[in-house]
């Protein structure tokens, strides 16, 4: 199937654009511009957030934006980050994490994305306050085995994308969330530059560091086989952002070898999904570099 393409509109507003956020019509305009294919919505502030956008008449008015512009959505990546992570104590009391993802996921349905995001949302070393980290993985599990199957009851997929900035990241860790959760409606959101931290570097694993060799992103999209659900295209500089989660260098600015890994993601991940996106997340210069994004890209999109 070939591919579409879109790009991440969190990253306009994250980081060096915290301050000064390129606006969402901005954003879709010179999207359209540039010809993508499609966007993927950062559904917080100063974008989309749920609360400004709470009828669906509201939500109508993006749908007919990203028409006037020729674009569709790729997925929905929401903000979990501003409430409990879902193994923590408060994310079990009166449901509130699961009752959280469906106000999401009626979002999602509104705007016609097909895919919603997720993380462990809490810190790799610190973990869980108050909770250990069986209890919490086991809390993950089960309630995103029910976010799984609800936002299959409504045709919408549900990923989660794993880095070195969240719980859970180490490439075991990363295979088994993936067979434990056991949903055919989750799947893995799969980003080349986290791979690359996870898999390769090791970055802020918490104990004994597990890496795959220097081929990590490859050997783990390997290990994923049927279980990756939507792929985030970008390079790597083998560094954190501010010591957190990876650095998304822009194409040519990392050290990835996407010659190698695109016929690896293409031919032998059993990925069927239609989309590839582009992650600038936190990139001091990604609304001057997305047109060479979407150049760099486009080769692989027509060879494959």
């Amino acid at each position: 199937m070939a591919k579409k393409l879109s790009i991440g509109s969190w990253a306009y507003t994250f980081g060096p654009y915290e301050d000064d956020p390129v606006p969402f019509d901005t954003v879709v305009k010179r999207l359209g511009e540039l010809e993508f294919d499609g966007v993927e919505i950062g559904a917080f502030k100063p974008h989309i957030d749920i609360n400004d956008y709470p009828m669906r008449s509201d939500r109508d008015k993006i749908k007919a934006l990203l028409a006037k512009n020729n674009l569709e959505i790729s997925g929905l990546a929401a903000d979990f980050w501003s409430h409990p992570g879902p193994g923590t104590d408060a994310a079990q009391e009166d449901d509130a994490y699961f009752k959280l993802f469906k106000r999401n996921l009626q979002l999602a349905l509104d705007l016609g994305s097909p895919a919603i995001r997720v993380d462990t949302v809490d810190d790799p070393e610190k973990g869980v306050e108050g909770v250990d980290r069986q209890t919490a993985w086991d809390r993950i599990v089960s309630v995103w085995q029910r976010c799984a199957q609800v936002s299959e009851d409504h045709g919408v997929l549900l990923v989660w994308e794993f880095e070195p900035g969240f719980m859970f990241n180490k490439p075991s860790e990363i295979v088994a969330m993936a067979n434990e959760v056991n949903h055919p409606n989750f799947k893995v959101l799969f980003d080349t530059c986290h791979a690359q931290m996870c898999a390769t570097v090791g970055a802020r694993q918490p104990g004994n560091k597990e890496a795959l060799g220097e081929n990590g992103v490859i050997e783990l999209a390997r290990q994923l086989k049927g279980q990756i659900g939507h792929f985030h295209l970008i390079d790597s500089d083998n560094t954190l952002h501010g010591d957190e989660t990876s650095t998304h260098a822009p194409f040519g600015l990392g050290i990835l070898k996407f010659d190698e890994i695109i016929p690896v993601i293409m031919e032998e991940t059993g990925y069927d999904g239609e989309w590839f996106s582009i992650d600038l997340c936190f990139w001091a210069g990604a609304w001057e570099v997305t047109e060479n994004a979407k150049t760099f890209l486009a080769p692989y999109l027509e060879r494959y």
